[in-house]
């Protein structure tokens, strides 16, 4: 009679064990979504304004599944804490930091992301990690990424519907992703660059693959075909539209049902990837990982203090960056910008020559004058940013030269290039943008503390140096433009007499706007 108490202390035991340990986990995996709280908050922004995006929100139950799927065979895997995990989870912490410094939101949002596998790994160890690979590594397509890809995407697209329609016989007239053909105009923008068809394509590739496939090679092959099957289909599908349109005269597939052909296409499209890729199918075992419970029991795992010190030190290692962010920001100067008016005598001001002006988000100061000389006519704009806020921000996506709500302008073209002027050679952005038919020549790139770059990368970058060094990390966009009738040759010419003699002075106004001014406010 008294040994039966004693058989059930040895199971009790093992149940409050595993109680702690589980809490412990989970108290890690947790900490990350208190302490980056507005990094979780501009994913779901995001997830709520795009519609590209709005998969998010399947993502974390889909990886819980995955993961509650091999509940049978994870026990098999001894769990104790990995230490070098936490230098990993430092350098995802240094990432998160130096991304709020230079304002990259989707870096800042990678590596929040990240910090979930990452925790898992330093407190379950790498077998255990290992066996839940792809469920904490499927959490990173929750992350919104793909808007860099849309440029890029209205290039292919445009490319592969004027070369169909040539190759169909009809002749077409292109300027950038603009094209004419006889029956009317057409153009490939953001909403047919078929990134929504990619991202989503993706995602269920990944997916697919690793609940049908064993074999990497497999796997590997079929998100390859995920990845390049909604980009040739979209080109179809664009090319299918222009023919609809053309063929009927302008009255099919010229207005939102267009959109709604593009769907039912994307459709059939991933049905026919799935059938495809059926025929790869390997036969999946009836437990997932039943092959590893032939190895025998696991070894023991680590005991309850090792996993609460582990937890104690993950969530320490997640939580200093948010901190030292605040110290920095704090410490960052707070006297107000002021742009003082310094350009050359020999160009006279005179009334704007267009109504053109760029799409940037607010800055905290801004100067913006039109210049004549000799029949030459040189539009300025200088705006300067002094803190990197949501809605101010000197490098952001949503800074365009053209807005898409911009009636009667378009860009047609954009390049990069070097030029030599006031004994400065530089790298700058050149756009041509047209204004009602009339065009005109922008010339664009960053000053950052005295460094003049054209790259968004090299300029988050630099941002990022001079906040980290509690210099400020003030920086501006510099903006010059000049109309022509004819040859955009007279408009690059008049840009490089202007900078020639302006340089200086622009430079000298942009170093002077982060000092104190007579009744700046403090």
């Amino acid at each position: 009679m008294l040994s039966g108490p004693n058989m059930f202390a040895p199971a009790a035991s093992r149940d409050a064990t595993g109680t702690w340990k589980a809490a412990a986990i989970a108290l890690a995996v947790l900490a990350p979504f208190f302490v980056y709280f507005q990094t979780v908050e501009s994913i779901v922004e995001i997830w709520n304004k795009s519609d590209t995006f709005a998969h998010g929100y399947i993502i974390l139950p889909i990886s819980l599944w995955l993961i509650w799927r091999r509940r049978q065979t994870l026990p098999l895997h001894a769990a104790r804490p990995w230490w070098p995990g936490l230098l990993l989870l430092a350098g995802c912490g240094c990432g998160w930091l130096l991304a709020e410094l230079a304002a990259v939101q989707v870096v800042k949002q990678y590596a929040f992301v990240s910090m979930i596998p990452l925790i898992c790994l330093t407190v379950l160890g790498p077998r255990m990690a290992w066996a839940m690979a792809f469920p904490l590594l499927f959490l990173l397509l929750a992350v919104p990424f793909g808007e860099v890809l849309i440029e890029p995407l209205i290039g292919v697209t445009a490319d592969f519907t004027v070369a169909a329609l040539q190759m169909s016989g009809i002749p077409v007239l292109r300027n950038g992703s603009h094209f004419e053909i006889p029956t009317g105009s057409w153009a490939v923008v953001e909403a047919c660059s078929g990134v929504r068809y990619l991202i989503s394509s993706f995602t269920l590739g990944c997916l697919y693959a690793y609940l049908n496939y064993h074999s990497r090679l497999r796997r590997t092959l079929f998100i390859l075909l995920s990845i390049g099957a909604p980009i040739v289909a979209n080109g179809l599908r664009a090319y299918m539209i222009v023919m609809l349109g053309h063929l009927s005269g302008m009255t099919l597939a010229v207005g939102v049902d267009h959109l709604i052909y593009g769907w039912v296409f994307f459709g059939i499209v991933m049905f026919a990837m799935f059938w495809i890729g059926s025929f790869w199918r390997e036969e999946m075992q009836a437990t997932p990982g039943a092959a590893e419970a032939t190895t025998g029991p696991s070894e023991a795992g680590a005991a309850v203090p090792m996993f609460v010190a582990a937890t104690g030190a993950a969530i320490a290692v997640v939580a200093v960056w948010p901190v030292y962010a605040r110290y920095i920001e704090q410490a960052a100067p707070r006297v107000a910008a002021v742009l003082p008016e310094t350009m050359a005598a020999t160009w006279k001001e005179r009334t704007p020559f267009t109504q053109w002006t760029p799409r940037f988000s607010k800055p905290s100061a801004e100067f913006t004058r039109y210049f004549e000389r000799d029949g030459k006519q040189v539009g300025l704009s200088l705006l300067y940013y002094r803190e990197a806020r949501r809605d101010s921000q000197l490098i952001s996506s949503i800074n365009r030269m053209v807005g898409e709500k911009d009636a009667g302008m378009r860009q047609v073209a954009s390049a990069g290039q070097v030029e030599t002027f006031g004994g400065r050679t530089l790298k700058i952005r050149e756009a041509t943008i047209e204004i009602a038919g009339n065009p005109i020549i922008v010339w664009h790139w960053y000053w950052i503390d005295g460094t003049h770059t054209a790259s968004d990368y090299a300029g988050k970058l630099l941002l990022a140096r001079e906040r980290l060094l509690m210099r400020g990390g003030d920086g501006a966009s510099v903006i010059v433009f000049a109309p022509y009738s004819q040859n955009a040759a007279e408009a690059r010419g008049a840009l490089r007499s202007f900078l020639s003699e302006n340089i200086g002075a622009i430079e000298k106004t942009l170093a002077s706007a982060g000092i104190s001014q007579p009744g700046a406010a403090q």
